[in-house]
């Protein structure tokens, strides 16, 4: 009787462990149908979420500034203290590379462009302190400087040496208008540069200016009033005198 007790107890139980077996092999094998974190049933164990990649985000476009003073400069064009020399155009292409502005600083870029600005405008080959060759030279510096400002726009040390070139600039330009206006054009013809007058002085009337102005003309006028009865006692004076001197002429004649 008793070992049909044991046997019994024995078969329910090992009943219940494939129960709970199965149960957990299912668990593990059904896959889930939604995408994102979750945790599995299985006590202590976690499933990682796959990585969100954002297919859909716009890439971000470069921002494209205004074209460069020296990008029509070619990069085989050789230095200037190359450019004479007749060797130099016979050399190596290593050679000619490392002596052509592909590889050029951007200083010597910038004397290079100056030096073709120069000889657009210059009087003649000798020329370097006129007028319009120190417009050139100039032009040259206010426009690296804009290019300059437009990526560090809070460098105020180059900012006021663009505006100091900038005053410079407009003085010459106007004293050459003044004396040799076909120059002048010439000048902003060839450099690209756009004449602008000056605006007109306004100033802001109120009303301390308005009393003082009325006070000013008010003075003006009593100082001329006084002029004119001056003039007048004098011409009266005068006329006066003539008449006593005609009178003893002919007093005397007499």
């Amino acid at each position: 009787m008793f070992t049909s007790i044991g046997l019994r107890t024995v078969l329910r139980s090992s009943c219940c462990v494939l129960r709970e077996s199965s149960a957990v092999s299912s668990a593990l094998s059904v896959k889930p149908l939604l995408t994102g974190p979750s945790v599995s049933r299985v006590a202590g164990s976690f499933a990682i979420p796959p990585p969100v990649r954002h297919y859909a985000r716009v890439a971000k476009k470069k921002k494209t500034g205004p074209e460069s003073q020296l990008s029509d400069l070619p990069p085989t064009l050789l230095k200037k203290d190359y450019a004479a020399v007749p060797l130099a155009q016979t050399t190596d292409d290593v050679v000619k590379r490392l002596l052509s502005l592909e590889l050029a600083s951007h200083s010597e870029k910038l004397q290079l462009k100056t030096e073709q600005l120069i000889g657009k405008v210059q009087r003649d080959e000798s020329d370097r302190h006129s007028v319009e060759v120190q417009v050139a030279i100039l032009t040259t510096r206010i426009r690296n400087l804009q290019e300059h400002l437009q990526k560090h726009h809070k460098d105020k040390a180059n900012k006021r040496r663009m505006l100091m070139a900038i005053d410079r600039r407009k003085k010459l330009l106007k004293n050459l208008r003044l004396v040799r206006y076909d120059a002048f054009e010439n000048v902003c013809e060839q450099l690209g540069i756009t004449y602008t007058f000056p605006p007109e002085y306004y100033r802001r009337a109120t009303r301390r200016w308005l009393a003082k102005k009325a006070f000013c003309i008010k003075v003006f006028k009593a100082v001329q009033k006084q002029k004119a009865e001056q003039k007048l006692k004098m011409k009266q004076g005068l006329s006066s005198t003539g008449t006593q001197v005609a009178e003893s002429k002919a007093t005397e004649m007499k």
